[in-house]
């Protein structure tokens, strides 16, 4: 059993959780900070970023911070030691001309010298320590029109700072930002996107420090029961096209690798959002690839197709090797990349594939 496994059996026996649920009472930007009661909750920013100084250098990356609930409810100890939950960070960096992809993750009890979420109205939401052997934080601040990441790991020679401020208006995943993964209705989360944000800062690879510029997605979710108990993963996929509109596709897969429900959202240039059920599109495996380092076997291109939209295009990974593999005791990993978007119209954008190799569904 993975430790991030271990901590989510316990909280299974913990007691009642929070679920998810239509009608739930958003404030913003209130929400943007941690929610208790909840199994798990995440924070995920991805990009695509280019060095001002050469436009042949081209990134992707990712800064994910996960709070994993071990207690539904305060601890009864006057005491600051006394926690309720985890908080994990996953960041990677991919160099787009040399297929390089860099990875480094964060695992720490949410206590006053590791790692920490900050109330409302704080501009911090949350940080911890960087991994061992690494001075300085990882954080994740709301700086008024966007967030601000910084992650950093000295052994893998990977560091960014990133602030980003939105172009478009936040977005619900769903009709009030609920989000159904399946038939049962506790299957689901709460969910919301800012589909583009525009990005500077800097990124270090390999000791090279660059600055750079591009565009970032955000999603934030957090539920109890994300997915249905006959369900091993997703592919998540998120596009920016240029033709101004953005593409939120999810699809659950079962164990034989069949679809069993999907969803997603069609953004137009001014933000106003169109949703999509599983016969409203059709996402087809054109090619894979498979991990040499998990025998894990991954679709790498795609061809994806929204007749009511007038959409059909292809979806291509600009390195094959984005796979995160987690260096903690278990089998964590995904794949986690950067693709583009060719045909019927251009763009960017990331997919995440979650729950593909033996015995690697996620705990969540």
């Amino acid at each position: 059993m993975t430790r991030v496994a271990l901590v989510l059996s316990l909280a299974l026996a913990a007691g009642e959780w929070r679920v998810a649920v239509p009608e739930y009472p958003w404030s913003f930007p209130q929400d943007h900070w941690a929610h208790d009661g909840y199994r798990t909750e995440w924070w995920y920013l991805t990009g695509h970023l280019q060095a001002e100084s050469d436009r042949t250098r081209r990134f992707g990356y990712q800064f994910t911070l996960f709070r994993i609930g071990v207690l539904n409810e305060p601890v009864e100890l006057d005491s600051d030691w006394a926690s309720t939950s985890v908080i994990m960070g996953h960041a990677a960096v991919t160099d787009l001309a040399s297929g390089e992809h860099v990875f480094a993750e964060t695992f720490y009890r949410e206590t006053p010298l590791l790692a920490s979420f900050s109330d409302y109205p704080e501009s911090r939401i949350g940080w911890s320590r960087g991994p061992a052997g690494t001075e300085g934080l990882w954080s994740l601040d709301w700086n008024g029109n966007g967030f601000d990441v910084a992650a950093v790991d000295t052994r893998q020679g990977m560091s960014f700072r990133l602030e980003t401020n939105a172009d478009k208006p936040l977005v619900f995943q769903g009709p009030g930002g609920f989000s159904r993964k399946g038939t049962d209705s506790s299957a689901a989360s709460q969910y919301y996107s800012f589909t583009r944000l525009a990005t500077t800062g800097e990124v270090e690879l390999d000791g090279e420090r660059f600055s750079v510029r591009g565009e970032s997605w955000m999603d934030k979710e957090f539920s109890s029961s994300h997915l249905g108990e006959n369900q091993v993963g997703w592919d998540w996929f998120s596009l920016q096209l240029d033709d101004g509109r953005d593409v939120m596709l999810y699809l659950m897969r079962t164990a034989d690798g069949s679809v069993d429900y999907a969803s997603g959202t069609l953004i137009d240039g001014q933000g106003v959002a169109e949703y999509l059920t599983m016969g409203d599109f059709v996402v087809d495996v054109l090619e894979t690839w498979t991990s040499p380092s998990t025998d894990a076997r991954y679709p790498s291109r795609w061809r994806v197709r929204l007749p009511s939209a007038g959409l059909d295009f292809e979806l291509r990974g600009l390195a094959a090797d984005q796979e995160n593999r987690s260096r903690l005791p278990g089998r964590v990993y995904y794949w986690e990349g950067a693709v583009e978007v060719s045909g019927g119209v251009t763009g960017r954008g990331f997919v995440e594939l979650a729950g593909y190799g033996d015995g690697n569904r996620p705990p969540v």
